[in-house]
């Protein structure tokens, strides 16, 4: 199993501001990221969202990490780590518009 050196990175909290971690497999950090631009975000150190490891909302910020993880036998897939971070109103409308983008995405 390898995981990329940013798996540990979580994003930067505002006072008030709740945390969530959701992981998918079957989808790309390039892919992560893009639903969370379409979702207001924008990236953060890079405009390149396979690159990417941070996005930033309004009321919000997301760490993107990714691994290869084995899913049966000698089946690997890529597992997207999303740690949120952000107001909680913000997040109750942001989380599951991004739950079923990767949902559809990875099955």
């Amino acid at each position: 199993m390898t995981a990329d050196a940013d798996s540990e990175a979580l994003p930067p909290t505002e006072e008030g501001w709740e945390r969530e971690t959701v992981a998918y497999r079957g989808i790309s950090r390039r892919l992560a990221a893009h639903y969370l631009v379409n979702l207001g975000g924008e990236l953060v150190g890079t405009d390149d969202p396979a690159e990417a490891t941070r996005v930033d909302g309004d009321g919000w910020r997301v760490a993107l990490s990714a691994e290869t993880v084995t899913a049966a036998a000698a089946i690997t897939l890529t597992e997207v780590t999303a740690a949120f971070a952000g107001d909680p109103e913000a997040l109750a409308e942001l989380l599951p518009k991004y739950r079923q983008k990767a949902m559809r995405a990875g099955g």
